[in-house]
């Protein structure tokens, strides 16, 4: 694995890039998903930024649609979420993007990883 250097806020952070297979696997599982994260109108929030985390802490592979018709602000905003979260972009597709973000502890019950491993070719 590659080591990234990220910056959030002024706190410095160490991220490992995910491998073409582990992309692959989360694609696979991203793909029963629904978006549980919308950014409309309003743009980033403080309160989508936090629902961002709490989402991605509980389920660690999650999908967001973000709103809008213009592809550079679209692309900014998850630029922008990606950043403030720490989480890692797997895959765009349009107005949606796959996250991914390890949890400190995984819930069993509501961690996607777990709950849909039996999507992926292991």
């Amino acid at each position: 694995m590659q080591a990234i250097l990220g910056r959030f806020s002024n706190q410095v952070f160490l991220m490992a890039a995910l491998s073409i297979h582990e992309r692959k696997r989360l694609r696979q599982i991203g793909h029963a998903l629904n978006p549980v994260v919308m950014v409309g109108s309003q743009g980033l929030t403080e309160n989508v930024i936090e629902e961002t985390n709490r989402a991605l802490n509980d389920h660690e592979l999650i999908k967001v649609k973000v709103a809008g018709e213009d592809r550079e602000a679209r692309a900014a905003v998850i630029d922008a979420l990606v950043e403030a979260t720490g989480a890692e972009s797997v895959q765009k597709i349009g107005k949606i993007v796959l996250l991914y973000k390890k949890a400190a502890k995984q819930n069993q019950h509501l961690s996607n990883l777990v709950r849909f491993a039996h999507l992926s070719n292991n």
